[in-house]
C-alpha cells in the first residue's frame, strides 16, 4: 500500500477480496451498501461470495450467521448506524450469543454523516455493542492498521464489530513495519506528564496533539487503543501510575466509550481522567471536521484541554 492517506472502509475491503481470492470460504453480505462500503469490485469478480440483502440489516446479520454455521467466514457490511440500532436484537443474539464466526463492517461511524444529523450518527455503537458477552469491538485508526486487522480477523472465529469512518484518514503509521495485535495499544509518543488515549480517527488528531504538547515542553504520552474490547487494561494501569493524568479522545458520545471503559478500569485505583467526547445533547450538524472541531475532537481542541487540565 502505498504512503498516502486512504478511507478504512476502501482498504478494508480490497484487503477483503485479495483473501477471498484464495479462500472461497470468505463471504461479504451487505445492504444496498456495496457503494458505501466499496464492495463493488469483490461482487462483480467473485459474485459466489457475495450477497446483496436490500435495506433490511436484521435479515442481513440473520443470513450471514446462517452462512457462519455452514463453515462461511462472513464479513456483514453497511452503514454503522443501522447495524448498531436496527438490528441491534439480531446481533446480539445470532451473533454474539451463538459465537457465530461473523465480522459486522460499520461504515460512516461516528459522525461521517456529518449533516445527515442523529438518525445517521453512530455514537451509541460502542457502549451497546461491548455489553454483549462474546462480541469483540475495534476502532482502526488509519489504512495500515487496517489492513492488518482484515488479515488477523479472517482466521478469528469469533464475531466483531469494527467501526470505520467514511473519508480519507491521514497515516497514524508511516509503514506497515508496527505491531498490531487485538487487545493490545500501541505506545505512539511516550511521555510522563500525562497520557492521552484515543480511538478510531481520533488517534491521528491525538498524536499531533502530543507532538504540540511536547514543543511546549509537556511530555505527553500518546496510546492508540484501537481495540475497546478486549481493551489493554494493563497499558491503562501503566499511564495512570507512570503519568498520573489521563485524556481520553473518542468520536463516541461520552457515555459508555473509551472514556468510561477507562474510568471503569481504574475505578478502585483513580486518577484525574478528562473525557473529551460527545455530550449528551443533539448533535450540531456539519461535516465531520467541522463537528471535531466543535467538540474539541481535533489537534487544536485536545491541545487546549490537556493545557487546561495540567493548570
Amino acid at each position: 500500500m502505498e504512503n498516502k492517506s486512504l478511507a478504512c472502509r476502501q482498504v478494508f475491503t480490497e484487503t477483503l477480496l485479495k483473501l477471498a481470492r484464495n479462500d472461497k470460504n470468505i463471504v461479504a453480505v451487505t445492504t444496498d451498501a456495496r457503494g458505501s462500503v466499496t464492495l463493488d469490485n469483490f461482487a462483480n469478480e467473485l459474485p459466489a461470495q457475495f450477497v446483496e440483502c436490500g435495506i433490511a440489516e436484521q435479515n442481513a446479520v440473520g443470513i450471514s450467521a446462517g452462512l457462519a454455521h455452514g463453515g462461511k467466514k462472513v464479513f456483514v457490511c453497511g452503514p454503522a448506524c443501522f447495524y448498531a440500532a436496527r438490528s441491534l436484537e439480531q446481533v446480539k443474539v445470532d451473533l454474539a450469543y451463538c459465537r457465530s464466526n461473523v465480522k459486522i463492517l460499520g461504515v460512516s461511524g461516528g459522525v461521517a454523516y456529518g449533516a445527515l444529523g442523529a438518525t445517521h450518527h453512530s455514537l451509541h455503537d460502542v457502549a451497546v455493542m461491548r455489553t454483549f458477552p462474546g462480541m469483540n469491538v475495534v476502532l482502526p485508526a488509519d489504512a495500515r492498521q487496517t489492513q492488518k486487522l482484515v488479515e488477523l480477523l479472517v482466521d478469528n472465529a469469533e464475531p466483531f464489530y469494527i467501526r470505520v469512518g467514511r473519508a480519507a484518514v491521514p497515516d497514524v503509521y508511516p509503514d506497515c513495519d508496527f505491531e498490531f495485535a487485538l487487545g493490545k495499544a500501541n505506545t505512539l509518543l511516550d511521555g510522563n506528564d500525562l497520557t492521552l488515549i484515543a480511538t478510531g480517527e481520533t488517534v491521528y488528531h491525538a498524536l499531533q496533539a502530543g507532538k504540540m504538547l511536547k514543543e511546549q515542553g509537556v511530555s505527553a504520552r500518546v496510546l492508540d487503543m484501537s481495540c475497546l474490547k478486549p481493551v489493554d487494561t494493563d497499558a491503562i494501569m501503566r499511564a495512570a501510575n507512570e503519568t498520573g493524568k489521563i485524556i481520553t479522545i473518542e468520536e463516541h458520545s461520552k457515555f459508555g466509550g473509551l472514556g468510561a471503559i477507562v474510568t471503569e478500569i481504574l475505578s478502585e485505583n483513580p486518577v484525574p481522567v478528562r473525557i473529551i467526547g460527545i455530550p449528551d445533547e443533539d448533535v450540531v450538524h456539519g461535516t465531520s471536521k467541522e463537528i471535531f472541531a466543535h467538540y474539541g475532537l481535533d489537534a487544536q481542541g485536545i491541545f487546549k484541554a490537556a493545557v487546561n487540565f495540567l493548570k
